[in-house]
């Protein structure tokens, strides 16, 4: 039994395709369970630009300590937390053990999210969902980690 993926949509073809081989092995050999958490919490697509305010991470807006805000100024943060736990529950339904999530995102990015001024600086750390999948313990890799992926599959 081949250990299950929680991929995000987007790298699936849905907005930026991760071309990579393994992709396609994983999804003949049907590892694949994809999500785009946002779209699970009923928000439209395309949407407004949505940031983790003042330099927070994930980590805070799961403990009520930060908010997720549109470029319009609009609050998103609950928003944001149904999708976390949409992923979560998700995974567990579905036994994924490890996430492919799209860096950069205030909800999948792993490696990096923007620091809340819209200026497209980055900062380190994890979006929301990223953030809830890892305290679930689920392991979490970025689009650009997925030689990583591969070779912890292969432990």
């Amino acid at each position: 039994m081949h250990s299950k993926i929680l991929v995000s949509a987007c790298l699936m073809g849905q907005a930026k395709p991760l071309l990579h081989p393994a992709i396609e092995r994983w999804r003949a050999e049907g590892r694949l369970v994809t999500i785009c958490p946002e779209m699970s919490a009923g928000m439209a697509v395309p949407r407004a630009p949505a940031e983790i305010a003042e330099a927070a991470t994930g980590k805070e807006v799961l403990a009520g300590k930060a908010r997720v805000i549109e470029l319009t100024g609009g609050d998103v943060t609950a928003e944001f937390l149904q999708a976390a736990e949409n992923a979560v529950a998700l995974a567990r339904q579905t036994s994924c053990r490890y996430a492919l999530l799209i860096d950069g995102s205030p909800s999948c990015g792993s490696g990096f999210i923007y620091d809340g001024t819209f200026s497209g600086r980055r900062q380190a750390g994890n979006g929301v969902t990223a953030a809830a999948l890892k305290a679930a313990g689920v392991e979490v890799f970025s689009d650009g980690e997925i030689d990583r992926l591969i070779d912890r599959l292969a432990q």
